[in-house]
């Protein structure tokens, strides 16, 4: 059958939340969550920002060493990460902020990273079913590929068991899409069915290089070549992204098999803190897309809804909180020691390592002395 053909090419981009903040029906997905839970997820969108642009004003400041803005792509970020359930496991990049706020980890952690505080990762994955930042690009969706086909083997999908199931979802943008690893895992997962589902963020630059130069169909479009259904939501609104992520992980829960979703976005700020994207791309551009805020549509939709006023003048508040934690938090990291870098490289360390450490250590010991 050809691509052109296929039943599962994706024909449209799924929305139920217009910019406007009206409601749609779509044929083949539904937001069935009441006002409380999109309340609840519209909390996260507003706070994860917070988190992040509180990130970007501390790089300015000289208090982390670098940060890569998601400013613009937080319903894509909290729609799909509200999905996963406990059990489910999470491979990001490093841009998914809002998804590690949604997995319970303390942003300081994610600011350790970025402050070069600590060096390993700032959580334990195991703990909050999400994966440590990913700087190589595209590695992420291996490692994805391989713990869900691990799944496999544990018996860990297909019991019809929601609190046995488990499902991953790996996270990239569309720069991943021209990398051969992406690629490579979105074969070997098709070919063994994992359970796995490949979230793209197609934020429409790779860096500065825009979509029309990485690929000539949508990037959903590609499931088709190897075997396996692909899905375009609208990447700003967080119903659709729920419903669409929703679906995907339950056909991989029940042992169907992967899906790719490419979430249609927008990176409002730059790529990371070094970047100037007024160099690439036009004001224009940044403005229109500015109009489709993933958090305004929501919080015109609670308000038709009937959402108190005390709510987001609430919410506000607690996001200045956060904000003055956040300082405080990152200002008071540890520094790390520097000879703890020998203990993670191999199994077993060997004599040149530890002749290496050594000689740190003596190499620090010394500037300690004379007070350096």
């Amino acid at each position: 059958m050809s691509a052109s053909t296929h039943p599962q090419e994706p024909t449209d981009l799924v929305q139920l939340l217009t910019p406007d903040g009206e409601r749609l029906e779509h044929p083949g997905h539904a937001y069935d969550g009441d006002r409380d839970a999109i309340a609840s997820m519209y909390r996260d969108m507003v706070l994860a920002r917070r988190v992040d642009t509180e990130a970007f004003a501390l790089q300015r400041h000289g208090e982390l060493g670098l940060w890569p803005p998601a400013l613009g792509q937080e319903a894509a970020q909290i729609g799909s990460a509200r999905a996963l359930r406990a059990q489910d496991y999470a491979f990001p990049s490093y841009r998914e902020h809002g998804v590690a706020w949604c997995r319970g980890v303390d942003p300081a952690d994610l600011f350790s990273i970025y402050r070069g505080t600590e060096l390993g990762g700032g959580w334990d994955p195991a703990e909050h079913g999400l994966a440590l930042p990913q700087i190589i690009i595209g590695a992420q969706a291996l490692h994805a590929t391989g713990y869900a086909m691990g799944l496999t083997f544990d018996h860990a999908v297909g019991t019809g068991d929601p609190g046995r199931d488990a499902a991953v979802i790996v996270y990239f943008g569309d720069g991943a899409t021209s990398q051969g690893d992406l690629n490579e895992a979105l074969d070997w997962a098709a070919v063994h069915q994992a359970p796995v589902v490949f979230f793209c963020q197609n934020n429409q630059y790779a860096i500065s290089v825009p979509l029309a130069r990485q690929t000539a169909v949508p990037i959903a479009q590609r499931a088709a070549g190897f075997g396996l259904p692909g899905v375009r939501v609208d990447g700003n609104d967080v119903l659709a992204v729920h419903a669409v992520t929703t679906a995907a992980l339950q056909r991989a829960r029940d042992g169907e098999g992967p899906t790719l979703v490419e979430a249609v976005t927008y990176r409002m700020g730059a790529h990371t803190t070094s970047d100037d994207p007024s160099r690439y791309r036009d004001a224009a551009e940044v403005e229109a897309w500015r109009a489709k805020d993933p958090i305004e549509r929501v919080r015109v939709h609670l308000e038709t809804l009937g959402q108190p006023p005390g709510f987001f003048a609430d919410l506000d508040l607690e996001a200045e909180r956060l904000g003055e934690d956040l300082r405080a938090a990152c200002r008071a990291l540890p520094e790390p020691d520097l000879a703890d870098l020998f203990d993670h490289v191999l199994v077993d360390t060997p004599d040149e390592l530890e002749q290496q450490r050594a000689e740190y250590v003596a190499f620090r010991d010394s500037l300690e002395q004379v007070g350096a």
